[in-house]
């Protein structure tokens, strides 16, 4: 059986079920999630096998307005994630419709040359007569190939989409090895993964304004891994968010992201967090550089 391998870049408004989508699609973690808007920064990629065919998954951030310089750091990535992709894979949050972050983003895919598909997620919350309709509006707005009906959640559509992105692809040798699903760098993933429980415990008590840094990630002669990161906040306050009253939820963010660190990792994992409070931590640029982003001006 002949070998496929390209690119299919996943693009969308915040909170759409992208990175969602994209975990689903490969089969397992490889990208983090949160209620929280914003929550992928920067360019990841999934590596998913259907039969002969690799698909290798660009999960983007969400495409919004840009309104400072990390905004249009997310904004850039993710236009340049679908530069050159085999196809664009627009996903719609069917329970929010077209919103303005929508039609921006249609707009502007009117203009690419990459073949468009359609994913409307979510359509586990919403009746079938309304999914239509939107299904309809949306395919006079852009020129898409085809709609899939989808819920990454609940996995409903996700194998009929897979097998179809792979048809999608040219022929060729794959780019990774079969069980490799994340380009990632060890450290980068690791730094995703605190910030990920970052947002899932602390939820809207803590501002979008917090990053995380992976100061040391050295491997330890036992085959464990230590690591030192260092969450970044913009005030006081914050950092008295994410510590908790006498060290709790800083102890509780480092106990769920080292189990999570070991499993991706498949090691044991000795994490070290603190908190630094660095007022415009998004105007330096080791900290973009950390996150895989470029630098905007």
């Amino acid at each position: 059986m002949t070998r496929r391998c390209g690119f299919i870049a996943v693009v969308g408004a915040p909170n759409a079920g992208k990175s969602t989508l994209v975990n689903a699609l490969v089969g397992q973690k490889v990208a983090i999630t949160s209620a929280k808007a914003q929550t992928t920064r920067t360019r990841l990629m999934g590596v998913a096998m259907e039969g002969e065919a690799q698909i290798v998954l660009i999960d983007t951030p969400g495409i919004f307005t840009p309104a400072r310089r990390l905004d249009r750091a997310m904004v850039a990535a993710a236009w340049n994630g679908a530069e050159g992709a085999d196809a664009i894979l627009l996903t719609v949050d069917a329970t929010k419709g077209i919103n303005a972050k929508v039609s921006a983003i249609l707009d502007a895919l009117k203009e690419r040359r990459e073949p468009l598909l359609l994913a409307i997620n979510k359509v586990d919350a919403v009746k079938k007569e309304p999914l239509l309709v939107l299904a309809e509006q949306l395919n006079g707005l852009a020129p898409f190939r085809e709609t899939h009906f989808i819920s990454a959640t609940t996995g409903d559509g996700v194998p009929e989409l897979k097998a179809r992105l792979a048809t999608m692809l040219p022929e060729g040798d794959w780019h990774f090895p079969e069980d490799e699903v994340s380009d990632a760098p060890e450290r980068m993933l690791a730094a995703e993964i605190t910030r990920e429980q970052i947002y899932r415990q602390l939820h809207a008590e803590l501002p979008y304004d917090s990053a995380v840094e992976t100061e040391k990630f050295t491997a330890r002669k036992d085959g464990s891994v230590e690591i030192h990161q260092q969450i970044l906040v913009s005030r006081d306050s914050q950092k008295a968010i994410v510590l908790g009253k006498g060290g709790t939820k800083i102890r509780s963010i480092g106990s769920a992201a080292r189990e999570e660190i070991a499993t991706q990792l498949g090691r044991k994992c000795h994490l070290f967090l603190h908190v630094k409070v660095k007022p415009g931590w998004d105007e330096d640029r080791s900290v973009y550089r950390d996150m895989g982003l470029d630098w905007v001006e």
